[in-house]
């Protein structure tokens, strides 16, 4: 690990990567304890992320198999298929409002991930509120917003979402499985479109896609989308371009 400045900026090589068992990652991290729209705007156009106040971008030396992508809201049409998942949820309440936690999203999150666990071999072990509020709550800026989904008076449903002018930034989601018939995490993707639709916001940056990957492949099926090509710096131009399937 080499400190690069006392802003709290850091690179992290040699690690294990999250996505393949073989790999090694190199990246990069910013510990904000403020990051203003314009500032988030442009971080998020160049492939950064943000979990709490780290905020941070792959820059693997060997592999560029994780690509930033964004959908394309204003040319997004709703298939036959989004608008009978739509329809089945039209008595799952949505509440917009600033992130928090409370004992009901730690069970809600433990109980998706120990789901997980199962189904896909994720690592899992129940998350401690310090570390949820680190990831999740602790960052209070205005763009960030959590979608809470309700149904019968019941938490079904968490998606952390960061809403700026000019996008929205799907930071992630956790849910019911009790309710898989109800496709509850393409649903939370599909009114984020909606209400991105609404507010007339371009883009919504759903952080990294690889393509046929078991875990980050699913993205793809929001189509049309974008991609960013090059891998710049805070200060250099982007490069995005339609992805064609």
């Amino acid at each position: 690990m080499h400190i690069l400045n006392k802003d709290i900026e850091f690179v992290e090589e040699q690690r294990s990567c999250s996505y393949f068992e073989d790999n090694i990652s190199d990246i990069r991290y910013k510990y904000m304890y403020s990051c203003s729209p314009n500032s988030y705007q442009a971080m998020l156009e160049r492939g950064w992320r943000r979990f709490g106040r780290m905020h941070f971008v792959p820059e693997c030396n060997t592999c560029t198999k994780c690509v930033s992508m964004r959908i394309d809201v204003k040319n997004y049409k709703f298939s036959k298929s989004e608008n009978r998942v739509i329809n089945k949820n039209k008595d799952t309440k949505l509440y917009i409002r600033p992130p928090s936690m409370t004992m009901e999203h730690l069970d809600l999150y433990d109980k998706y991930h120990e789901f997980m666990n199962r189904k896909k071999d994720w690592p899992y072990s129940p998350i401690e509120p310090n570390e949820y509020s680190k990831s999740y709550v602790e960052s209070k800026e205005e763009y960030a917003k959590e979608f809470l989904y309700m149904r019968d008076n019941k938490l079904i449903g968490v998606a952390l979402v960061d809403m700026l002018p000019n996008a929205i930034s799907s930071i992630y989601c956790y849910y019911d499985h009790d309710y898989a018939d109800l496709s509850l995490g393409k649903f939370s993707i599909l009114a984020q479109i909606k209400i991105a639709k609404e507010m007339n916001v371009p883009y919504i940056y759903l952080g990294y896609w690889i393509k046929d990957h078991y875990s980050m492949g699913y993205k793809e099926a929001y189509t049309p989308f974008e991609v960013l090509v090059n891998r710049p710096s805070l200060d250099e131009e982007t490069i995005w371009e339609k992805y064609e399937l």
